[in-house]
């Protein structure tokens, strides 16, 4: 998969909307929602909540420590600024 981007990309997207209809974390919705009411359309929304969740998915492939679900939520509130 991470020869391929788009397949990568679709995969996090995919993440991101079982995140959202499962309501789990809830703060992923509600990022959704402040986002778009900020002007981003759901789809820009969308990847940059998956921009947050990348940098936990990279994380724990790097360290091979376990999901950060504080500095992902941490992540998620100052989105539309991009987590380095």
């Amino acid at each position: 998969m991470a020869d391929d981007p788009k397949l990568a990309r679709r995969a996090v997207l995919d993440a991101v909307e079982n995140q959202l209809r499962e309501n789990s974390p809830p703060e992923a919705k509600a990022t959704l929602e402040r986002l778009i009411a900020a002007g981003y359309s759901k789809a820009d929304a969308k990847r940059l909540i998956g921009c947050a969740l990348v940098i936990e998915i990279f994380d724990v492939m790097k360290t091979e420590k376990p999901y950060n679900k504080a500095r992902y939520l941490a992540n998620l509130a100052k989105l539309p600024e991009l987590p380095e």
